[in-house]
C-alpha cells in the first residue's frame, strides 16, 4: 500500500495522521518483516493492536458519516471528496478543462482504483485478522438520520458505487471532475448547513447535521412573505443583484422557518448557510475571506437579532454589510430574524438631543441606531395571524398530521391553548397539534 501512496503527486497530502497514510506505514512495516529472512524482529501483537485502533477510526467515520456496504471503499471515496488541492480548486471553479495537469490526475486515479481493490488476504492470513474482509462486506446497523449526516452518507454511497464501477483512471477522471464541478470539495460539498466554532486563527466551520427538512410550503400561509424571499434568493443564485433581507414581527410566526427551508429547496444549486450568533460578529471579516472564492452562494443567517442599549456589536455587522473599506462578497448574503424592526433597543433618551422641527430622526442617536435596519434592503414582516387564520392553521396541522377530533370542539381546545400558551401564532397551532397527536387523538 505504501508503494501506492508514493506515487501520489495531486492527492500526495493526505495528512501524516489520516488513516491511509497510518495503514500504508503499517503494512510497510508487516512486508518488510515478512521478506527478512531471519524472521519476525516485532511482536505481531502490537502490529494487530495499531492495525486495530486504524479500523476503529474508520468504524467511528462510518458511523458519522452513515457509510454501509464496503467501508474501506466508502472512507476512499470520502478521501477524494474532501481533498483540497490545486486540481480539486480549479474544477469546483471551472471544471477540469484540457490543462496538462489532467495526466497527473488521471495517474492518480489510476492510484486509488488499485486502492479501491485492495487484496487484504495476505496481510489477514499473516497476520490471522479478519477486520479488512468485514469492512468490505459491511452490514451497518440501522439507525435514525438525525445520529449521522444524511446528505454526507447519501454522496458518499452513491459516488463510491460509481467509482467502484470503473475501469480505469480515466474513468474515475470524468466521475471526480463531474462531482467537483457540480458540488466542489471539501465540508461544502457534503453539508448544507454549518454553524462557526469559537473564535481562532482561521475560522472553522463545524457542518449542522440533524437539519429539519421544511419546506416553504410546509409554513401555512404569509404567501407574499414567502413570494418576496424566494423571488430574492433565487436572484442572489442567479448571480444577479440581490439584497440582505431582515424578517421581523411576532414571536412564532415562521420567520427563522421561512429561511432554514431555503438550504432544503436550494441546497442542489449551490446554497449553503452558516448560521452565526451576535458574540461571533468580530469573526465576520475572517469568515468572509474564507468563504469569498468558493463556489457556493452563502446565507449568512443570524436568528433572533437585536441589542440592548449597552451592546455595540452591531457595529461590526455594519461594517460588513456596507461602509467598510473592504466590500462585501458577491457570494454571500446576510438574512437575519428579529422580533424588532429596528434592531437596536430605543429609550426616550435617545431622543433629548433631536431638534424639536418634526421629525425625531433627526437626532444623531436615533439615526446611529436605526442605520443598521437600513442596512438590509429587503425588509418582510410576519404578523401575527387573526384568529379566523389560527383556526384555519389548527385544522391544517390537524389534517396532516391526521388528528381525528370534531371541528368544533377542535376549535373550543385550540382556543384555551392558545389563551395559556402566548396568542395566536403559527408555533402555538403547532405545538398544539403535536399535544393532541401526542395524547393518541
Amino acid at each position: 500500500m505504501n508503494h501506492i501512496l508514493s506515487r501520489l503527486i495531486l492527492y500526495s497530502d493526505l495528512g501524516h495522521d489520516s488513516i491511509l497514510r497510518r495503514l500504508a506505514d503499517l503494512f510497510h512495516d508487516w512486508e518488510r518483516q515478512r521478506s527478512q529472512e531471519r524472521g519476525w524482529t516485532i511482536d505481531k501483537d502490537v502490529l494487530v493492536q495499531k492495525i486495530h485502533q486504524q479500523v476503529k477510526r474508520l468504524l467511528d467515520l462510518a458511523t458519522d458519516c452513515g457509510f454501509d456496504e464496503n467501508l474501506w471503499q466508502c472512507y476512499l471515496t470520502w478521501v477524494l471528496m474532501t481533498n483540497e488541492n490545486s486540481f480539486t480548486r480549479t474544477c469546483e471553479r471551472t471544471g477540469a478543462g484540457d490543462g496538462s495537469v489532467n495526466h497527473f490526475a488521471e495517474q492518480d486515479f489510476a492510484l486509488f482504483r488499485r486502492l479501491f481493490h485492495y487484496d487484504f488476504s495476505a496481510i489477514e492470513a499473516d497476520l490471522d485478522i479478519d477486520c479488512f474482509s468485514t469492512l468490505c462486506c459491511y452490514q451497518a446497523i440501522p439507525k435514525r438520520e438525525r445520529t449521522y449526516n444524511r446528505d454526507v452518507s447519501a454522496q458518499v454511497r452513491a459516488l463510491r458505487k460509481q467509482l467502484d464501477r470503473a475501469r480505469d483512471g480515466w474513468e474515475i477522471f470524468t466521475i471526480m471532475t463531474d462531482y467537483y464541478r457540480q458540488y466542489g470539495y471539501g465540508v461544502f460539498a457534503m453539508n448544507r448547513a454549518f454553524r462557526l466554532q469559537d473564535p481562532g486563527r482561521k475560522p472553522r466551520l463545524l457542518p449542522i447535521s440533524n437539519l429539519d427538512d421544511t419546506r416553504l410550503e410546509d409554513l401555512l400561509g404569509y404567501e407574499l412573505q414567502k413570494t418576496e424571499l424566494r423571488r430574492n434568493t433565487e436572484a442572489f443564485l442567479a448571480g444577479r443583484r440581490a439584497n440582505n433581507v431582515l424578517l421581523y414581527g411576532d414571536a412564532g410566526t415562521g420567520k427563522s422557518t421561512s429561511v432554514k427551508a431555503l438550504i432544503n429547496e436550494y441546497y442542489t444549486r449551490g446554497l449553503r448557510m452558516i448560521e452565526l450568533y451576535k458574540h461571533q460578529f468580530g469573526e465576520l471579516s475572517r469568515l468572509l475571506g474564507t468563504i469569498k472564492n468558493r463556489n457556493y452562494r452563502f446565507i449568512i443567517f443570524i436568528d433572533d437579532l437585536s441589542f440592548e442599549e449597552n451592546e455595540v456589536e452591531y457595529k461590526f455587522l455594519k461594517a460588513v454589510i456596507e461602509g467598510g473599506v473592504e466590500t462585501r462578497p458577491e457570494n454571500v448574503l446576510i438574512y437575519a430574524t428579529s422580533n424588532r424592526r429596528h434592531l437596536i433597543r430605543e429609550t426616550w433618551n435617545d431622543r433629548q438631543d433631536m431638534e424639536h422641527h418634526g421629525d425625531i430622526h433627526r437626532s444623531d442617536t436615533m439615526e446611529e441606531k436605526l442605520s443598521l435596519a437600513a442596512r438590509f434592503g429587503v425588509c418582510i414582516n410576519y404578523s401575527a395571524p387573526t384568529p379566523r387564520e389560527y383556526h384555519a392553521i389548527v385544522r391544517r396541522l390537524a389534517e396532516r398530521q391526521g388528528v381525528e377530533m370534531d371541528e368544533q370542539e377542535l376549535m373550543v381546545q385550540a382556543n384555551a391553548w392558545e389563551v395559556r400558551h402566548g396568542g395566536f401564532s403559527g408555533r402555538t397551532a403547532q405545538q398544539f397539534v403535536d399535544y393532541l397527536e401526542g395524547r393518541g387523538q
